[in-house]
């Protein structure tokens, strides 16, 4: 796992005041892919991409630095994959194949040149491998680091998978992880992140099942969505979208709940909090017809019901604890 704490600071390494616009540029755009579905990189005003489908899915999310990380135990690869994959989850959450990126960065004059190049390396080590490109975006000076992510996609052919198509029966169903983030972020905020390893490398480059969504629509899926605020609070957007209540089955958290019960323990926590309330995992929740096989990454941890739409029940029963994360409640 990366390093929970910044490198200590080179002497005499150039901050991105020493530079130019353009002389920064210089230094990350060579470390950026081009993608499969590029036709013109950066260079010029704008990128094309191809689309086609003859449609293209788009999303765009931002990170604002000590609202959503700190650069004191984050490096710039973490926040360039954060950003990367937190976009890309959106596209597979809509059942879509992701393309293409632009990325709208602000930077403080005084931060090191080497934290923006570990962005751009962050970015591509997401992007590469998937063969997307990122093709484009934009600079500025701010108080602090901000970053701005616009994404496509590409659904091939298919319907996208919408968050209101849930039925009543269909199998609830997840892939990735539930609270590994949250479980995370508490032992570094209590300065402990040796206690789980795993879990602080989960919340500083989540990995998400980015392959699964276009998995899920191929197999039928009806709803589906990006887990990033929460299971409670993301299912019941999905619930409400639907008309429809979402009935988890305790036992099918187990796993979840045993993996972050010894830093449940060691911090005085609830396990539980974290798998329902805890957000930044980015799995997908997604429904399918009863009787039709889960793709390999999905696991069933449910059913759907009749009901008032928007309720989120745990077997039969509304939870207590965190709802999960609100960017204006906290």
């Amino acid at each position: 796992m990366p390093d929970p704490l910044p490198p200590t600071p080179v002497p005499d390494a150039p901050l991105v005041r020493d530079l130019s616009e353009e002389a920064l540029l210089a230094r990350i755009v060579p470390l950026l892919p081009r993608g499969r579905a590029t036709l013109l990189p950066p260079g010029d005003d704008a990128a094309v991409v191809t689309a086609p489908d003859g449609r293209f899915v788009v999303t765009t999310d931002i990170l604002v630095e000590d609202r959503h990380f700190r650069r004191r135990w984050s490096h710039g690869e973490d926040v360039g994959a954060r950003a990367a994959v937190q976009n890309l989850a959106d596209v597979a959450a809509m059942g879509a194949e992701p393309t293409a990126i632009v990325v709208a960065l602000a930077v403080p004059g005084d931060l090191p040149v080497d934290w923006v190049e570990g962005l751009a390396r962050g970015l591509a080590g997401v992007c590469a491998p998937l063969g997307v490109g990122v093709v484009g975006g934009d600079l500025s000076g701010a108080p602090l680091v901000v970053v701005s992510v616009t994404a496509h996609g590409d659904l091939g052919g298919r319907a996208p998978v919408l968050r209101s198509g849930a039925r009543v029966g269909d199998v609830l169903a997840h892939a990735g992880v539930l609270g590994l983030s949250a479980a995370g972020l508490a032992l570094l905020e209590a300065g402990r992140p040796q206690d789980d390893p795993t879990a602080v490398a989960h919340h500083l480059r989540p990995v998400a099942p980015l392959a699964s969504g276009p998995a899920a629509a191929r197999a039928g899926a009806t709803a589906m969505m990006d887990v990033s605020d929460g299971l409670l609070r993301d299912g019941a957007r999905l619930a409400a979208a639907s008309g429809v209540v979402l009935d988890l089955d305790g036992a099918a958290l187990g796993p979840e709940l045993e993996r972050v019960a010894a830093a449940a323990e060691v911090l005085g926590s609830r396990a539980l909090d974290w798998v329902l309330g805890g957000g930044e995992d980015h799995g997908l929740l997604a429904t399918f017809p009863e009787g039709v096989p889960l793709p390999e990454s999905f696991r069933a941890i449910g059913r759907v019901r009749a009901g008032e739409g928007g309720a989120v029940l745990v077997d039969g029963r509304t939870p207590g604890g965190p709802r999960g994360w609100d960017h204006f409640g906290g």
